[in-house]
C-alpha cells in the first residue's frame, strides 16, 4: 500500500513537527494563592468530555478512511 521511502520519510516529518526541543513550557504556579484571577477553571461534565472525545476519534477515523482506504468507483 505504501512504500517503506514514504513511510519513513511520513514518520520522520511527524517527529520533526511535533519536536519540542528548546521549547520551555510554562509552569503551573506551586500554590493557589499565586495564580491570577484573570481565568478560571469551568469543570465540564463527564459526558460531554466522553462526546467530545468519541466524536474527534470519529472525525479523525473518517479523514483516515477517506484519504487512505477510499476507492474512487473509476479505479
Amino acid at each position: 500500500m505504501f512504500s517503506q521511502k514514504t513511510l519513513w520519510g511520513s514518520l520522520i516529518a511527524l517527529v520533526l513537527l511535533t519536536g519540542r526541543s528548546g521549547v520551555t513550557l510554562a509552569q503551573m504556579p506551586a500554590h493557589s494563592s499565586e495564580q491570577t484571577s484573570q481565568f478560571q477553571r469551568i469543570e465540564q461534565p463527564l459526558g460531554l468530555k466522553i462526546g467530545v472525545a468519541i466524536a474527534g476519534l470519529a472525525l479523525i477515523g473518517l479523514e483516515l478512511w477517506w484519504f487512505i482506504l477510499y476507492k474512487s468507483p473509476d479505479s
